[in-house]
């Protein structure tokens, strides 16, 4: 998909995108078998892997250097509100409204319609837009002109640049899918609370994940506005978020739930800070019509590490009864592994100097 925003740009390549994750959605309600299921699903994967390619490159052209991981953080701590209204949403239609978990996958549908809708009536770029004064063009535009226009699939995967983001987006993504789908389980065995009907634990550590998601895209910006370089401001936020992760080395040894909430809400911060951070670098490094390639790449790798995650911590789990100190523990240890990878690879966080090829 990342190939298909930079080709068409991000209106018509996330249009593009929302329409397919909106197939995908409503398929599950008409699925008639295991197979159908799959490949309803298989179809979502593949228009949700268009969201972040679609924002990132909508907001390099909407934000300059300066601002543009402060944007980021508030587009990236809009997904975990979509997390949080998930529950009650799903609970609207199957018991309020009395639909059966097929109708609620058709009738939810209408969300990826009317978003469809709003995208295509709302964004255009600053030139096309209207709506923004010359002034306001002009500093959204005064970051010194990109040397390369396009750089190809071909030269995307050779670049150490490109690697450098992927490979932070495989160790770190995991940690994110392992919170989603294994916290319930961790809190019924724990606690015996079912996060699926007690949801304010859920919605604290989401809400936390949100601060941290914004404050450290505010981070990254204000030390580029206070005249460090950005390799400088975004190498040290990530250093800073993932310090906030460390908490959950003290989770397992918890009786008190709502201390266990607070300090993985915590982590879930650094988490997001972390994101908000690693997904403004490849602006910083890529020309505009090939930022949607690099971050689908690392997209690709991150969705590798969370299915590695998930075999692993299902082992772990397995061979030690149902501990899971050693999990949390790796997931402390992966952010400064990314930083250190990232700063291997692209020491300086510089353009790639490649001339542009197909």
């Amino acid at each position: 998909m990342g190939w298909l925003i930079d080709r068409f740009g991000p209106k018509i390549g996330y249009a593009i995108a929302i329409s397919i994750w909106t197939i995908g959605h409503v398929a599950h309600g008409f699925a008639s078998s295991v197979a159908s299921f799959m490949l309803a699903r298989v179809v979502l994967g593949v228009g949700e892997a268009g969201h972040f390619p679609s924002v990132v490159r909508a907001s390099s052209e909407w934000f300059p250097q300066k601002e543009r991981s402060y944007a980021i953080g508030w587009v990236n701590s809009a997904t975990t509100i979509g997390v949080i209204l998930t529950a009650p949403t799903v609970a609207l239609f199957m018991r309020v409204l009395g639909f059966d978990w097929r109708e609620t996958f058709i009738y939810t549908g209408i969300f990826g319609v009317v978003l469809l809708l709003l995208w295509v009536w709302l964004y255009s770029n600053p030139r096309e837009s209207g709506k923004v004064s010359e002034a306001e063009l002009a500093w959204i535009e005064h970051d010194p002109p990109e040397k390369v226009q396009r750089i190809g699939w071909g030269r995307i995967v050779t670049k150490r640049e490109a690697w450098a983001f992927a490979a932070a987006k495989f160790l770190t993504d995991p940690v994110w899918f392992l919170m989603l789908f294994w916290l319930p389980k961790y809190f019924a065995s724990t606690y015996d609370v079912d996060l699926k009907i007690v949801l304010l634990p859920m919605i604290i550590m989401y809400l936390l994940s949100d601060v941290g998601s914004i404050l450290g895209g505010w981070v990254s910006s204000k030390l580029i506005q206070t005249g460090r370089s950005v390799n400088f401001a975004r190498k040290v936020t990530m250093i800073g978020a993932g310090l906030c992760v460390l908490p959950l080395l003290f989770v397992t040894g918890l009786d008190n739930m709502w201390l266990a909430v607070v300090l993985i809400g915590i982590a879930l911060a650094g988490h997001q800070a972390f994101s908000s951070t690693i997904l403004s670098i490849p602006p910083d490094m890529f020309p505009k019509r090939a930022v949607g390639s690099v971050i689908g790449l690392g997209g690709f790798m991150g969705g590798v590490g969370g299915m590695i995650m998930a075999k692993s911590t299902g082992l772990v789990l397995d061979a030690t009864g149902g501990n899971y100190t050693i999990i949390f523990a790796a997931c402390t240890t992966v952010y400064f592994l990314a930083v250190l990878v990232v700063h291997v690879l692209s020491p300086r966080l510089a353009p790639v100097g490649v001339e542009g090829a197909r």
